[in-house]
């Protein structure tokens, strides 16, 4: 019996999400911004659903989906999750980078991008 090879896809994603994802991709490395500004960025009212489209983002690291957080600058979401393991692990990619968040908020606002 032949053994059957699968190819690697790419991952099929809406046109919404593509500019959702372009417009993470912009927020540089130290740097924050919130879904609200990702969504007037790409012309959007919805902070939801850009929230959606990142919670799908199969491009990570690439886009930098932990970089965007809530407009009361909390952390927001992470992967589907609003606590537990998932906040954790985007509290500490944000840390890594410099971006450090005191009683559960952005400690220095200088840290946020703006489109």
């Amino acid at each position: 019996m032949a053994a059957v090879t699968q190819r690697k896809t790419e991952p099929v994603v809406t046109e919404f999400a593509a500019r959702v994802y372009a417009a993470t991709r912009r927020i540089p490395r130290g740097y924050v911004s919130t879904y609200k500004l990702v969504a007037a960025a790409i012309g959007c009212r919805s902070s939801r659903a850009v929230g959606q489209a990142l919670r799908r983002n199969p491009f990570a690291p690439e886009v930098p989906c932990h970089r965007v957080i809530a407009s009361n600058l909390g952390l927001g979401g992470f992967s589907g999750h609003i606590s537990g393991a998932a906040l954790i692990r985007k509290r500490a990619l944000l840390r890594q980078e410099g971006v450090i968040f005191r009683n559960g908020r952005l400690a220095d606002e200088r840290q946020m991008y703006r489109f």
